[in-house]
This record gives C-alpha cells, structure tokens and sequence, in this order.
C-alpha cells in the first residue's frame, strides 16, 4: 500500500470494467480519486463505496465544455491534478467498412479518439503545475494488430497509440509520462455486449475467448488496475511513450 500516496488520479469511464479497477486499486494505493463516467447511478455508487478520498463527476469526453468543467472542478476540489487515466472508450457498431454510416464511425471517434484529446489537452497544464505526472492511455491489441470486425473500433484504438507517441515526446521536457496499455480480451460490460449483440450465448462466447489467449482465460479487469497503477506511480519514472500489452499472450502468435 502506499505506492500512489497523495497523488491525484483522474479515470474517465471509471464506473465500471477496467476503469473500476483502477479507482478501486489507485484508492488502496493511497490515491485520491476523481471518478469520472456518463453513468450516474454506478459512479455515486462507486464514490460511496470507496469512501472520502474518491468522488463522482458526471463528464462526456466526447464533449469539450464538460471536459474542461470537470477537470477544473478536480483540481479545485483536490487541489491539483497527478495522474490523467483515459479508459472511456465504446465499441460501437460491428459492420464491414462499405456498410458503416459516417454517424457509427463518428461516434466511435467522437468517445475514443477526441475524448482522449480533449482530456489530455485540459489536463496538461495541471501537470504541469505539479512539476511533472503520468498520462495513461487505453488503447487494445487491435491498436497494434488487425482483426476482420469492428473497424471503428480498431482505427480509433490505433490512433490513441499514435497520439500516446507523440505526446509523450511533446511533454517529456515536462516531466509528463504519457504511455498506453493494450489489453486483450478483458471480461468486462462492453465485452460482455459485444457478445450479447452478437447473438451468441454469452458462456460459449466467454469459452471461445478464452480460448484465444495461450493462458487459457480472458483477463480480468485487475490484470489492468494494477498495470495502471505501475504507471501512475513513481516506480515507472522512466516509462514513456511505451506500448504495454497485457493480452495472456495472445499477440505472441
């Protein structure tokens, strides 16, 4: 415990999945937690059941002006801002290219792509102010490698690895670290829907993902959490623009 004390984490779409995860362990860490979704009921949940050094902000990354809102009020209220965690992201609509609307690309872009712009721009001068901190960028394994479905999707988790890249370069004479974790299959809500919108029976589709990692098991959202808070705290001074995957070792093929 410990490893994250008095710093202040900022983790959009942290309500559920992953971004749960991470608030819950960055809290045991000794964080202070600014839990951010567009999902009301389960982020007052959350904050209430991780106590007084976590609270709620109801934030769409894919709008500006709520963005900005937010992160001044997080800074405000904790008194600065450490740690920036972009997890928000949808899958949006499985379809072949020739078959998507301009809307379902828009859509998927507007939430993982501009959300992660429009967080890391308003965040940066607080890190700044801070003297340094630690940007965390969710990208996937399809940010690095194809997969024939979701093309929305695997553009959007490309472009955050890019935009992982460049900003840690920017921002490294800053003391900003700024990296990005691609997990595999992880058992999650989105992941769970995909399955469900799929039209297969969710326990085979849990068996058949499970299948494609050489561990033998779809990951959990901790094996995550815990990546997450390695790169928030200062045991990872010297990570930036680094691509970690954690996927059970499905991309070793």
């Amino acid at each position: 415990m410990g490893r994250l004390k008095d710093k202040v984490v900022l983790v959009t779409g942290g309500a559920l999945g992953i971004g749960q995860s991470a608030c819950r362990l960055c809290i045991k860490e000794g964080a202070k937690v600014a839990i951010t979704d567009v999902l009301i009921a389960e982020g007052e949940s959350l904050a209430k059941q991780l106590g007084e050094n976590a609270r709620f902000y109801h934030m769409d990354v894919a709008n500006e002006d709520s963005v900005k809102n937010v992160i001044e009020s997080v800074v405000a209220d904790f008194g600065g801002l450490d740690v920036l965690v972009n997890n928000a992201g949808i899958s949006g609509t499985n379809k072949p290219t020739h078959e998507l609307t301009e809307a379902e690309w828009d859509q998927v872009q507007a939430v993982n792509v501009k959300g992660v712009f429009f967080c890391t721009k308003h965040s940066i001068p607080h890190l700044k102010k801070r003297g340094g901190g630690s940007i965390i960028n969710l990208s996937s394994i399809y940010g690095i490698i194809g997969a024939p479905d979701v093309p929305p999707y695997h553009a959007s988790k490309g472009a955050v690895r890019q935009m992982t890249k460049t900003d840690a370069m920017i921002y490294a004479p800053d003391n900003i670290r700024v990296n990005s974790i691609h997990p595999g299959y992880i058992w999650t809500p989105m992941v769970e829907n995909h399955l469900k919108r799929s039209g297969v029976d969710v326990a085979e589709g849990r068996k058949a993902l499970d299948a494609l990692h050489p561990l033998g098991r779809i990951g959990e959202p901790d094996d995550i959490g815990w990546a997450i808070v390695f790169l928030a705290s200062d045991e990872a001074k010297f990570f930036t623009g680094e691509e970690m995957v954690i996927d059970g070792g499905y991309t070793a093929r």
